[in-house]
């Protein structure tokens, strides 16, 4: 019963798995032990340049430099980001998922208009929200003047930035997230709510006993690239602010250190081990906890 027959035939599987596996060392796995092992020298981005270890001095200098002030400032800004984007995407996500999932009229034209976003590219999401956000002629800030009598910066306040920048990332990913929510829930049976009907639930105790915790494993997936997503994100903060207005987060300065620094890579592969330790812990934390929640029916 075997289909590929004896002989060298058996070993045809073996033969096919193997390109995907040399890709997968050669483009991932390699490249993220070298940063790890960038991280203990003074290796610079310059052909032919000497390589010295260092041990752990990329990352002494990482929190205890003169600029490590603006390190922790990254990180503090990397944490709030994470929160933020995992919390209220997932919220608005959900929420939305679960008013599409009543086949209202139109359903499939929602979620194309809420899935938009996710393809139009880094590019177009920040030249469409500086528009938007034009502190002279944006129609938001017409909007803010016209009801409130303010005016904002927007992409160019020290205050406010971030938090903008916070908007277009949900904006941006929300319809992904809401995708996956609502193909969670077209998988719980009817005949559930029909039960809990008769038992005398109400719509919120629907929901909270039968429906979020059979769409549980969508949920653990949604915090898992929400998380990751979040700590990984530096395109969208370079096409709105560049990193200015107190705007930086670690990916961010992986980027600037790499390409626009002094070229030496062994501080920016520190940090991009530091990022991907918080960004492991977090996401340990994160599926262990929402997987206490799954159940199988």
């Amino acid at each position: 019963m075997y289909p590929f027959g004896k002989g060298i035939s058996r070993y045809v599987p073996y033969f096919l798995l193997m390109i995907p596996l040399v890709l997968y060392v050669v483009f991932y796995f390699g490249p993220s032990m070298l940063t790890v092992i960038y991280s203990f020298t003074d290796v610079k981005n310059i052909p032919g340049s000497p390589v010295h270890f260092v041990g752990l001095d990329n990352y002494h200098d990482l929190f205890f430099s003169g600029n490590s002030g603006e390190r922790w400032i990254s990180i503090i800004n990397t944490l709030i980001f994470m929160f933020v984007v995992t919390i209220v995407q997932n919220g608005v996500a959900l929420f939305v998922a679960v008013l599409i999932n009543q086949r209202l009229r139109g359903d499939y034209f929602y979620r194309a208009v809420f899935f938009l976003p996710v393809v139009l590219g880094v590019a177009v999401v920040a030249l469409i929200w500086g528009m938007m956000f034009d502190p002279m002629s944006g129609p938001v800030n017409m909007l803010y003047n016209w009801l409130f009598g303010y005016k904002d910066m927007f992409f160019a306040s020290f205050t406010h930035a971030f938090g903008y920048i916070i908007f277009v990332q949900i904006w941006m990913y929300m319809g992904y997230s809401m995708l996956i929510f609502l193909a969670g829930l077209q998988t719980v049976p009817k005949d559930l709510y029909e039960a809990g009907y008769i038992d005398g639930t109400n719509k919120w105790q629907s929901f909270r006993h039968i429906t979020f915790p059979l769409i549980a494993p969508s949920f653990t997936v949604n915090m898992l690239l929400s998380i990751i997503g979040a700590m990984s994100t530096f395109d969208i903060i370079l096409a709105t602010t560049d990193g200015r207005f107190n705007t930086r987060t670690m990916a961010y300065d992986v980027y600037k250190e790499t390409f626009r620094g002094s070229l030496e890579m062994g501080l920016p592969s520190a940090l991009s081990v530091v990022q991907f330790l918080i960004i492991l812990v977090f996401v340990v934390v994160a599926v262990k906890q929402t997987r206490k929640r799954e159940v199988e029916y």
